[in-house]
């Protein structure tokens, strides 16, 4: 079955035109060390990967869809990528001691890709998994709120996507154990163009162009002339949720 992910359009915005969260929430994460080797589960156009840098030696990206990483060498150029699933990790048993997944087990079979996770990570291994939400409120009032409300009734979002809470998962079932989980809150300054940008990265902006019910150049007419009353007054501080969670293996 296609991906949704599976787009040029998609990959260049995810490479050039989100915000740069990754590394924001990468920070709350307690790792007693520098890894050696760092495994990125599901990078996307490898923001994620690219964040890993601080906190790992080498770093592999490892994504399922080949037209994400078309940007690759300029997001994450000291990164090495592979083509992969997260149900079925081309490393070998013990490979990691670090492994990060950033919402891409949202679109895996978890029980699988959890089991894998726990296989390529060493005996000390950390496993991060963390995510965010969409930038969609602002410290200053309602209105950017809704204005995505009208946003999201125009571009519904395509099937796929499965809601996950680490906290709820039997992970002790999968070699795994929960250690720490870390509500994160990031407040970013964004100006006009860069908002209109990162909006119309947004995959269920990219579905509706696929699918031909809007032309690119409809979809940025209407996210442009209805955000100039958003941003009349200059930058918008977007606040975007999130949280990271630190696992690790299991004794055995």
């Amino acid at each position: 079955m296609t991906s949704v992910y599976d787009s040029e359009r998609l990959a260049a915005a995810y490479a050039f035109d989100r915000p740069p969260v990754h590394p924001q929430i990468l920070r709350s994460a307690r790792l007693a060390e520098r890894a050696d080797q760092a495994l990125d589960v599901g990078c996307g156009a490898g923001l994620s990967t690219a964040a890993l840098a601080p906190l790992a030696r080498r770093v592999t990206g490892l994504e399922p869809v080949p037209a994400m990483l078309a940007h690759r060498r300029t997001v994450a150029p000291h990164a090495r990528f592979v083509i992969g699933q997260a149900e079925r990790l081309p490393f070998a048993a013990g490979s990691f001691d670090l492994v990060t997944a950033a919402g891409s087990l949202n679109y895996a079979d978890l029980p699988s890709a959890l089991a894998e996770i726990a296989r390529v990570l060493n005996r000390d291994g950390t496993f991060l998994l963390y995510d965010f939400s969409v930038g969609r409120r602002s410290v200053s009032g309602g209105t950017l709120a809704a204005w995505f409300a009208s946003f999201e009734q125009r571009f519904p979002s395509p099937a796929g996507w499965q809601p996950l809470d680490v906290r709820e998962l039997p992970v002790d079932g999968y070699g795994l154990r929960l250690i720490d989980y870390t509500d994160v809150e990031t407040r970013l300054p964004i100006g006009f163009d860069a908002y209109l940008r990162y909006m119309l990265s947004e995959v269920n902006v990219d579905h509706a162009i696929a699918r031909g019910a809007y032309s690119a150049e409809q979809a940025r007419d209407w996210c442009r002339s209805t955000l100039e009353a958003v941003f009349a007054g200059g930058d918008v501080t977007v606040i975007i949720p999130g949280y990271v969670a630190t696992l690790a293996r299991t004794a055995n």
